[in-house]
């Protein structure tokens, strides 16, 4: 007499099984996985990067890499290069990819020695911050008394104390070039994140200085604040690029 074994699986059970098996949904055509479940040294990646629709097969190769990577590794272009065959100039642009794409967020960053160091974030979703750096609320523009309130200005991706002092100083000291920059505390406020934003982006104090002050109207200035915050604007330079 034949006996059945108790830890056999049932039928019904197995048929279960096997309708949520991903080979079952096109058993005949296209892809067929052969997969098993990682337990150590593994990375989560979202099909956002790996099936993007617009980044370049090297970046989505590339942003899976640095993901994989831990805290603290270095992914300047030449490490990276080092590391792959495709050379400075491919990883560069895939780089940029991520960048554009929010995979990789870059700051400016001063040191106690006063070095400006530039600090690579990987995001593994872009557009969701993390808990430990929650975005700064936005900050309402400032009405000038019976005036119209002051044109937006650019925001530097790090707001450092120490950049954001060198930015008041540099707007306080725009008076010796012309009297008529005289500003209040109210627009230099204002104003000091769009000249932070320049010196982030490697802009020299007298290159700044010449961008604010050069070819001034010579009529008098009744809001001198809105130019310079217009000048800040369109003016800004681009982003340094990855250093190689």
């Amino acid at each position: 007499m034949d006996t059945q074994n108790p830890n056999a699986p049932t039928h019904a059970h197995t048929r279960v099984a096997a309708k949520k098996h991903p080979n079952r949904r096109h058993p005949h055509a296209g892809l067929v996985h052969d997969n098993t479940r990682h337990t150590t040294r593994f990375t989560v990646i979202g099909n956002h990067l790996a099936q993007h629709p617009e980044l370049s097969l090297l970046a989505i190769g590339l942003g899976t890499h640095i993901q994989s990577l831990p805290a603290g590794a270095r992914v300047d272009i030449k490490t990276l290069a080092a590391r792959f065959p495709e050379g400075t100039t491919r990883i560069a642009a895939a780089l940029r990819e991520l960048e554009v794409h929010g995979y990789l967020r870059r700051t400016r960053e001063r040191v106690p020695d006063g070095r400006i160091i530039t600090r690579t974030t990987s995001c593994n979703q872009p557009g969701h911050s993390s808990p430990e750096a929650p975005r700064p609320a936005p900050r309402r523009r400032p009405r000038q008394p019976g005036g119209k309130p002051l044109p937006a200005v650019p925001r530097p991706a790090c707001s450092a104390p120490a950049l954001l002092q060198q930015a008041t100083d540099l707007l306080g000291r725009l008076r010796r070039e012309d009297p008529r920059l005289l500003l209040s505390a109210c627009d230099t406020a204002h104003l000091a994140p769009g000249v932070a934003a320049w010196l982030e982006r490697d802009a020299s104090p007298a290159a700044v200085r010449h961008a604010l002050t050069t070819d001034l109207p010579p009529e008098p200035l009744h809001r001198p604040a809105a130019l310079l915050a217009h000048r800040l604007t369109a003016q800004l330079p681009p982003p340094p690029p990855f250093a190689p």
